[in-house]
């Protein structure tokens, strides 16, 4: 671990600001979860990100199974367990089947378009761009504003399982993995 989540006894004001979007269970360093209580360390980081990730959660135009399609096949492709073992569960929740999600570690999907979400996840990561080919399959079923939503939460989830392997956060308790 490279940066430790931050000491109970440490949390003040400026954390307490940093997760003010969060519900007030969870803004203590029990709830929490390790990838927060590592997070706060740099509270204005914190609170940027979390306010770009809230609207990929919550304000995208994506619905929640293509984004959490998208956001396993990142956690998958960048070998982030934490993410992995969020995002599983969120997935099923948003109706993903454990058929899907083991598909989806082969890079494999039953419809056209989750198979375009996957190519484009794929690109992303080795490219940077979306092919022309990709792009016309996602936009065949998608509007603008979702195809932006899409490309953003890639990368977004893409570079937290970065800072996650980096910074070597590990895995919660499975009672914070269910959130």
């Amino acid at each position: 671990m490279r940066v430790a989540p931050l000491p109970a006894e440490q949390w003040d004001e400026a954390v307490d600001g940093a997760l003010s979007a969060l519900s007030p269970e969870r803004r203590n360093p029990e709830s929490a979860g390790n990838l927060l209580a590592t997070l706060v360390r740099h509270p204005k980081l914190t609170k940027a990100f979390l306010r770009f990730n809230f609207h990929l959660l919550y304000g995208s135009t994506l619905s929640p199974r293509l984004r959490e399609l998208a956001v396993l096949r990142v956690a998958h492709l960048a070998n982030c367990e934490y993410e992995w073992r969020h995002h599983v569960v969120m997935g099923r929740q948003e109706g993903l089947t454990d058929q899907d999600i083991e598909a989806l570690q082969r890079g494999e999907a039953a419809t056209d378009l989750d198979r375009a979400v996957l190519r484009a996840v794929d690109e992303l990561r080795d490219a940077s761009t979306v092919s022309d080919s990709t792009w016309a399959a996602l936009a065949a079923h998608l509007e603008e504003r979702q195809l932006m939503d899409l490309v953003f939460t890639i990368g977004c989830y893409g570079a937290l399982a970065m800072a996650i392997n980096t910074f070597g956060v590990e895995p919660d308790s499975e009672t914070h993995a269910e959130r």
